[in-house]
């Protein structure tokens, strides 16, 4: 078995904390109810983490990402008990109002020339 990277570690050892914290839910969005068996907590973090043996690389890898996604939007049971989801949202700056290049034209389209001066006639 190859080594885990860093990332592959830490979700590794966040879904064992939820289990010895009781808070490890087996099935999706977790309707299987808590997990009691250490094999089978061993085996989701395996899972989340992109680590297992029972998958191919390519498994492992969308499973990874997959996992990276849930806990970047605060999904985990960990970040959700200590309302790490409801301080993402407080926290981030909103984002700047950008012109539309529509916009940009209404407003260039506003803007008439100026009137040109006739030019004096030479004799």
């Amino acid at each position: 078995m190859p080594k885990q990277s860093t990332g592959q570690k830490k979700t590794t050892a966040r879904v064992m904390h939820e289990f010895k914290h009781g808070e490890l839910k087996s099935g999706s969005e977790g309707k299987g109810g808590k997990v009691k068996s250490r094999k089978q907590a061993i085996a989701i973090a395996l899972h989340e983490s992109g680590s297992s043996n029972e998958q191919g690389k390519s498994a492992n890898k969308k499973s990874l990402t997959s996992t990276k996604a849930k806990e970047a939007k605060g999904k985990t049971a960990m970040q959700e008990k200590e309302g790490k989801s409801a301080m993402n949202k407080i926290s981030k700056p909103a984002a700047k109002k950008t012109t539309t290049k529509k916009a940009q034209a209404k407003k260039a389209a506003a803007k008439k020339p100026a009137a040109r001066k006739p030019a004096a006639k030479k004799k």
